[in-house]
């Protein structure tokens, strides 16, 4: 008698990873929140002032132009007042996606790469307005895959279903093998301060640059040493306002008892066993982790780049909307202390 087994569920599609009316929901809930993500309403992420009036406020001395002063409403009200405009510029926003190896791990009900999909199809419905493009460069082992910036849902959907689509570590020898039986040579597999580097070439508007990694490629052994992509990262910071979205998995950050494993990395294919019931050996592991997310953390902010941590084992779309409103917190956080000092 033979048993048959059950075929090994399919991972998550796109109507799981980009629910229609859960990212709805999400655009309507934080999307009238994000004065630097609506067409129309760029402050802070374009330079210089914009078009449309947008009201007035108390004069800064120190900080406001003279000539941006609101002579009527300072007549009136007898405090000095200037206008506040709105950049009426379209938005294009550029994304680098990491599917290098490492983000195909995965401990939870996602791995890396399928919340790193998600991460796209968030930023693309909040981003999404008249006139606003989106462009992408996926970061593969064998080279820069490049979208070039359009606007609308078929193209956003579009770029999901390829990056679901794209192949994976176990499906890629066959093609590399064939490649080098042509004569080919093995081309050397791009890092993330190359691909940091393409999307500074392609965008040449100010506008928004969304980098979705685990930011663990080529990180230096000492803690306080700088990661070699930090230096294009800084770059980009200086002329787009830029956004680190970083993707991590529980198994990463602690160590279970579990007995003998065998640990691959994902990147050099290397196999080491380990003994996880050594309680000191899991002590280390979890330090050694919390250093690499304190140097990851200490780099961007260093960059002037703006933090977003998701985890596989979270809610991403609750993860996103805090960060939202902290971020929108922390804006007007400055003003209100001046108003109530005054």
């Amino acid at each position: 008698m033979t048993r048959r087994t059950a075929p090994a569920p399919a991972g998550p599609g796109l109507a799981d990873l980009a629910p229609d009316q859960r990212l709805r929901r999400l655009e309507l809930t934080v999307t009238r929140r994000l004065d630097g993500l609506l067409h129309g309403r760029y402050r802070g992420l374009l330079p210089g002032p914009g078009s449309e009036a947008a009201g007035s406020r108390e004069y800064r001395p120190g900080e406001d132009e003279v000539r941006r002063m609101d002579w009527a409403v300072t007549a009136r009200t007898t405090v000095p007042h200037v206008r506040e405009v709105d950049a009426d510029r379209e938005l294009t926003t550029w994304l680098l996606v990491d599917a290098s190896p490492s983000m195909e791990y995965g401990t939870s009900t996602l791995d890396k790469r399928e919340l790193a999909v998600a991460a796209v199809a968030c930023v693309g419905f909040l981003t999404a307005g008249v006139g606003n493009r989106l462009g992408a460069q996926v970061l593969a082992p064998d080279g820069l895959r490049r979208f070039p910036p359009r606007s609308g849902r078929t193209h956003l959907l579009g770029l999901l279903r390829a990056l679901l689509d794209a192949p994976r570590t176990g499906e890629r020898p066959a093609a590399r093998a064939a490649g080098r039986a042509d004569g080919g040579s093995d081309a050397p597999t791009p890092g993330l301060a190359d691909g940091l580097v393409g999307v500074q070439r392609v965008a040449t508007s100010r506008g928004l640059v969304v980098v979705v990694s685990d930011f663990l490629d080529d990180l230096p052994d000492d803690p306080d040493a700088t990661p070699p992509w930090a230096t294009a990262l800084r770059r980009l910071a200086v002329r787009h306002q830029v956004l680190a979205v970083e993707v991590t998995d529980p198994r990463e950050l602690e160590l279970p008892d579990v007995g003998l494993i065998t640990l691959v990395d994902p990147e050099s294919g290397r196999h080491r066993e380990v003994w996880t019931g050594d309680p000191v050996l899991r002590e280390r592991y979890a330090r050694a982790a919390a250093g690499q997310r304190d140097q990851v953390r200490r780099a961007l902010r260093r960059a002037g780049a703006t933090h977003l941590t998701l985890r596989t084992d979270r809610d991403w779309c609750a993860d996103v909307v805090r960060h939202v409103h902290e971020q929108r917190r922390l804006a007007t956080a400055p003003a209100a202390a001046r108003g109530g000092a005054a």
